[in-house]
């Protein structure tokens, strides 16, 4: 029992420190923004303050882009990409202490892109932690793990909507991981969630709402919707 808290304990702590010192290097481009600021405005003048308030909002933009550029990268550098299948969550399983890590290191900056609508920069910084994704592609939704995620061309991924890769059971201890894969122009609607292990072919579209339960496979040119989602047929026009 000992063993094992202290296994876990060294764990926290190291996973800690690589979250202090990435974090940490993500505010030096702001240090450095403001040291030049104060370097050519003093701030003894009416407009010098009128001014702050421009330069507050031009550092907190720096703060944003510069914590999802040096945390993609540490993430990208280091190839710190968990694996599919069925691990122990511990600190004791290199696939458990990878995902531990890049979800210290990424849900905060997740919940940023919630926030700020910062485009096609979203997609390179969900490229940079591993996810395969095509061209003109909206994401609006929630990737909740970007390294085991691939989302086509054309495709519009609504507000709202979570795309799990990841299932915890906290009786048996342990996390399964099943990659998600969406093809080409698919539409995810509003508030729709995409559970582990699921493929969704070319051109379907998923009503708002759906649930797409584990492992199940869309069909090339279907609509989907419900709980769980279900194929909607068209109906026959009567004449």
């Amino acid at each position: 029992m000992t063993k094992k808290f202290d296994t876990q304990l060294i764990g926290k702590f190291k996973v800690s420190i690589v979250v202090f010192i990435v974090f940490s290097l993500g505010f030096f481009p702001v240090v450095v923004f403001s040291r030049i600021v104060l370097i050519f405005v003093p701030f003894n003048r009416l407009w010098h303050l009128i001014l702050l308030p421009f330069l507050i909002y031009i550092g907190i933009t720096v703060t944003i882009y510069s914590q999802l550029f040096i945390s993609g990268l540490i993430i990208h550098l280091f190839k710190i990409k968990y694996k599919p299948g069925v691990y122990e969550y511990s600190f004791k399983d290199k696939n458990s202490v990878k995902w531990i890590t890049i979800c210290s290191l990424y849900t905060p900056m997740r919940k940023i892109l919630e926030i700020f609508p910062i485009g096609e920069i979203k997609n390179r910084y969900y490229r940079l932690l591993g996810m395969k994704t095509g061209e003109n592609t909206l994401i609006g939704g929630t990737i909740m793990d970007p390294c085991l995620t691939e989302i086509g061309s054309n495709c519009t991924i609504g507000l709202y909507s979570v795309i799990y890769c990841h299932i915890h059971d906290y009786e048996k201890g342990t996390i399964s991981m099943d990659p998600v894969k969406i093809g080409n122009n698919v539409v995810i609607g509003a508030g729709a969630y995409i559970m582990p292990g699921v493929v969704v072919e070319d051109n379907v579209k998923i009503a708002a709402g759906a649930v797409v339960t584990k492992s199940q496979i869309l069909k090339k040119g279907k609509t989907y919707a419900g709980i769980p989602a279900r194929e909607i047929k068209a109906k026959k026009k009567i004449r």
